[in-house]
């Protein structure tokens, strides 16, 4: 869509004016990592991209009301490796839980903009501001300043650019550009977002498009909305790269309005759109994979936490930019160290080492099988179960050389590692200072949701996958 605009803005709209911008990147925060990246939100403010409220009559036609606004029901990270070729996104789920520094504890990612905004503007109220209309902008701005801090923070990615589309935008955007073609594997029903679809290929757009991928209720959990969403971008991305967009002036004219009204963007985004269309046009479908970010859901099935690991986040993120055949080599075999089971003991004395050793293999993508402390030993081993000779040695390489063995006592899927005195490897050192809790305790991490489906395959812009 941004691709089609930069070239729709150079050849009919020249100097891009009255675009709506919002200065979320600032100067100093971005930095070279070998891509662009960019931080797409789907905003479900009952505004339009200038702050303005929308009609009523919008608002019916959009089948929803004033109620709510500001929460991000999509977020995206888009990284596009220097050099074009291909791009990768990473979508959010919404109800990850997060700390976004305000003191309010672990919330909920899709609230984050809301809690910016009302931490500012009673900041703000303190200082003696007063002016209805700079609190309201200056507040906004910070809201989408802490979201994007967030996402850096958990993702280490340095963010470039910022697009942010609304419930109005999204609707229009799509009729802009004739609809973007879906596929069902069942017929859905669900009063509360408007979503009545048939099972099969269609194309939606529209009040349509938005029940589609804003649908809660009816599907197993967030991830399989999370998958809705990725599903329509593509097919939105399909449908730009591959019709006849960038030669139909009528078309453009329509998608340009669209995103006036509609889309908020960083000023440099918007002062170089074309820079950036030239930059994605060798992109082909296929070159788009969508992606969810690894995230785990603890808890009873459909109250399920969305938690994460962050450095796991960390490394998916940093793993979208590499060739697209060595990362899914790459993935692969760290989605095998998730299945390796580890436990790990404290046989050498020193307080708190099973745990600092425990939460490195976790942060190196190992399943978490507890720690605890166990008699004293001289030398370090690890046992696991006869079969399992190459997932021994995954875990003795992180640790940094460890012998194994093999042991009837450890059952298959699992390795045990026990620290003796002699120990050290990643870990023995602890730099943060004591634990508030010193001596080990057992530790289990409640089992993932069986429905949690993160490691299927990327979907891409090339054909349309069908979906729950």
């Amino acid at each position: 869509m941004l691709t089609s605009t930069g070239f729709g803005w150079a050849m009919f709209r020249p100097g891009g004016g009255g675009t709506s911008t919002a200065d979320v990147i600032g100067s100093g925060f971005n930095a070279p990592d070998g891509a662009t990246d960019i931080l797409l939100i789907g905003n479900d403010s009952r505004n339009d991209s200038f702050g303005n409220p929308l009609p009523d009559e919008v608002l019916r036609e959009l089948r929803t009301t004033q109620e709510g606004g500001d929460l991000t029901d999509a977020m995206i990270l888009v990284r596009i490796p220097n050099g074009g070729g291909s791009a990768s996104a990473m979508s959010f789920p919404r109800d990850t839980l997060v700390d976004v520094g305000l003191g309010l504890g672990k919330t909920k990612l899709t609230e984050t903009m809301n809690n910016g905004m009302h931490a500012e503007r009673a900041k703000l109220q303190e200082e003696g501001v007063t002016d209805e209309e700079e609190l309201a902008q200056r507040s906004r701005l910070a809201g989408k300043q802490l979201l994007r801090k967030t996402i850096e923070d958990i993702s280490g990615v340095s963010i470039d650019h910022y697009a942010e589309v609304n419930l109005l935008g999204f609707s229009e955007i799509t009729k802009a550009i004739g609809g973007v073609e879906v596929c069902l594997k069942n017929a859905t029903k669900d009063r509360l977002s408007g979503a009545d679809f048939p099972a099969g290929v269609q194309t939606i757009q529209g009040a349509d498009a938005l029940a589609f991928v804003r649908q809660r209720h009816g599907l197993i959990n967030e991830l399989s909305r999370g998958k809705r969403q990725q599903v329509f971008m593509s097919g939105l991305a399909r449908k730009v790269m591959s019709s006849d967009t960038l030669t139909n002036p009528a078309k453009l004219t329509e998608l340009i309005n669209a995103i006036k009204k509609s889309v908020t963007l960083d000023p440099a985004l918007a002062d170089d759109l074309l820079g950036f269309a030239q930059q994605m046009q060798g992109i082909a479908g296929g070159d788009v994979q969508f992606y969810t970010a690894p995230v785990h859901l603890v808890g009873p099935s459909g109250k399920e936490d969305v938690t994460i690991n962050i450095p796991e986040v960390k490394q998916f993120a940093a793993n979208l930019l590499l060739p697209p055949q060595e990362r899914e080599q790459k993935m692969a075999a760290q989605q095998a160290r998730a299945q390796i089971s580890v436990g790990v003991y404290n046989a050498s004395g020193a307080s708190g080492l099973a745990a600092r050793v425990l939460d490195e293999l976790t942060a190196q993508g190992f399943k978490e099988g507890g720690s605890s402390n166990a008699d004293s030993m001289a030398n370090s081993v690890i046992y696991h179960a006869a079969g399992d000779e190459t997932a021994a040695a995954q875990v003795a390489e992180a640790l940094g050389g460890l012998p194994t063995e093999v042991s009837s006592n450890v059952t298959a899927g699992s390795i045990q590692v026990y620290l003796g005195k002699d120990y050290a490897g990643p870990g023995a050192q602890n730099f943060a200072g004591p634990r508030t809790i010193k001596l080990d305790g057992f530790r289990q991490l409640p089992p993932l949701h069986p429905q949690q489906d993160i490691n299927d395959q990327p979907i891409t812009a090339d054909g349309i996958p069908c979906v729950d």
